[in-house]
């Protein structure tokens, strides 16, 4: 300001250019101009600095609006810039502002949080199934808690196209019968896919063993024209989109939660895969949410689902195997019955119930029996059987 003073004051007391002052001091003939005004309409007073901020914005964010967007913002963390400003435009804001006003008005009121960035190798690419119901992705993910201390399992499956949730059937362990069951509920929901792509875990694979077999989950593809397809190892790339929906899961719907039971766990997911899959936009589908781009599957004509390897397996922890004796009896749960002494020597399985003992040999039940003991039914095989 004193500067400004002494400028002002050499040209008019002391009668000096003003081109000659303005150089003196490297500002331009017009700043000097607009000092000299100030200072006859306000004195001395009026140098001092002023604040450079317009007096109207008109891209500015009305505040009504940006307290929406910080509504949206605590009510939905994990939402961006993108899916903020499109939440806005579906409840019909007139000329909603753009990602990067948003994304500065997250940051003024502190809803940024500063992350490392992930690295993306430029040898990823991105592949996409042209139609819906060509290719689903399966996995199995844990992180479900309960208040008990299980972590319990969830078999996840996605459709490629529309990232459509398919799937997501809570579990204790994640063995065949009940994966399978999860699989067969799906395929009986929204149809039979044209091809399955999972890892190579044991309940979907047994390639990898010494004597390579075909595993429950493969039986079900195979007997319903599934082609089903293995990833190679050690590469979680290959199921990216399963992949991150897991990560959509964790975020949105695991995070820092304990359910009481499982029951009410399944009940919650079930929800939430709701709004997945028919209110929340995705990004990698043009903002659009994946029911749109799924469709109706009742209006395509959908194969008969053959379920007759699930409703016949007997590899379930429910079923158990025993040699017959030579005088006919077979001993389970430290209970010994009579299945008739021509059967010594043949292996029969036998499906353990809370009160009953069925004895099965092939397709034909040969007895049932009262269960009369609760001691713990041991496997004394670890092979499977079926009823084929």
């Amino acid at each position: 300001m004193e500067q400004r003073y002494d400028a002002v004051v050499a040209v008019i007391r002391d009668g000096l250019a003003v081109s000659e002052v303005a150089a003196k001091l490297g500002v331009s003939r017009q700043s000097l101009y607009r000092w000299m005004a100030r200072y006859e309409v306000g004195g001395i007073e009026a140098l001092a600095e002023r604040s450079h901020r317009p007096k109207t914005v008109p891209h500015q964010m009305a505040a009504v609006l940006e307290a929406r967007v910080l509504e949206l913002r605590r009510q939905r963390p994990h939402w961006g810039p993108i899916n903020l400003r499109h939440q806005l435009v579906r409840e019909g804001v007139d000329r909603a502002p753009s990602n990067m006003a948003i994304y500065r008005a997250l940051l003024r009121h502190g809803l940024i949080e500063a992350k490392a960035q992930r690295k993306r190798l430029p040898t990823y690419k991105r592949w996409e199934r042209g139609r819906p119901m060509e290719l689903w992705q399966m996995d199995v993910v844990g992180g479900v808690l309960l208040a008990d201390g299980t972590e319990c399992k969830v078999l996840t499956g996605i459709d490629d196209h529309s990232r459509y949730c398919v799937c997501a059937g809570l579990m204790v362990r994640a063995t065949a019968r009940p994966v399978c069951g999860f699989l067969i509920a799906a395929l009986e929901r929204h149809g039979v896919p044209e091809e399955i792509l999972t890892d190579n875990a044991k309940v979907f694979t047994n390639r990898f063993a010494l004597k390579p077999t075909e595993v429950l989950f493969d039986k079900i593809c195979r007997e319903n024209g599934i082609a089903h397809h293995l990833t190679a190892p050690a590469s979680p790339t290959t199921t990216g989109k399963i992949e991150r929906f897991h990560r959509t899961l964790r975020v949105e719907f695991l995070l820092e939660r304990v359910f009481p039971s499982l029951a009410a766990a399944q009940v919650e997911l079930d929800a939430w895969v709701q709004a997945y899959n028919t209110d929340r936009p995705h990004q990698a589908l043009g903002m659009a949410t994946p029911a749109e781009r799924f469709g109706p599957r009742e209006l395509l004509p959908q194969p008969a689902l053959d379920r007759s390897a699930l409703d016949h397996d007997r590899s379930g922890d429910d079923w158990v195997s025993r040699t017959v004796s030579v005088n006919g009896t077979v001993s389970v749960s430290n209970q010994v019955f009579s299945v008739g002494k021509h059967r010594g020597g043949a292996t029969i399985d036998i499906r353990v119930t809370g009160e009953l003992l069925e004895a099965w040999h092939g397709m034909e039940l040969l007895r049932t029996v009262l269960r009369t003991s609760e001691g713990v039914v041991r496997k004394k095989r670890a092979e499977t059987h079926h009823m084929d």
